[in-house]
């Protein structure tokens, strides 16, 4: 470590794991906020279906699901999302893609419960677009982050020390 070039890749090192470690940050704050964007959307949309003749009533137990509970399952399962988005934008070569192509078909599946649970069509369709809510607001949020972090990866700003 007797030249400079040593000194300039050690902290070009440093600086890398600063910046991984900032992107990844980046991304669940977006995520968190997508999240809260994302209950208070489902929130909003149960309470409007509710208004307009959705029970919320599933046959099986015959308990009515609260709209604080259809925002409580909004939350968990967002915050899954943003975790399965940090470990692809940490362990994929093209985190955004293969984010998108996941999230979509963890959708598709989860509209199957609520066509399976027996309840009258008018929860049966709120219940589907409420899911359907949520992943308008969280996969393109997400995706649209993972691009901007994936890009800026491969485009480093002029602000970023080169490595020669």
């Amino acid at each position: 470590m007797n030249s400079m070039k040593d000194i300039g890749a050690v902290a070009g090192s440093a600086s890398g794991q600063t910046s991984h470690n900032h992107r990844l940050r980046g991304l669940a704050g977006t995520g968190l906020l997508a999240t809260l964007a994302a209950m208070v959307a489902t929130t909003l949309v149960a309470a409007l279906a509710r208004a307009v003749g959705a029970d919320f009533e599933v046959p099986d137990g015959g308990e009515t699901i609260p709209v604080s509970g259809i925002a409580v399952v909004t939350g968990v399962f967002s915050v899954v999302g943003v975790v399965l988005a940090v470990a692809l934008l940490r362990w994929s070569a093209r985190p955004a893609k293969r984010f998108v192509w996941t999230a979509l078909s963890l959708t598709v599946i989860s509209l199957v419960p609520p066509l399976l649970a027996g309840a009258n069509t008018a929860t049966t369709t709120a219940l589907l677009g409420l899911h359907l809510v949520a992943a308008t607001v969280m996969i393109p949020t997400l995706a649209r982050s993972l691009r901007a972090r994936t890009d800026s990866e491969i485009r480093p700003s002029a602000e970023q020390p080169q490595i020669t």
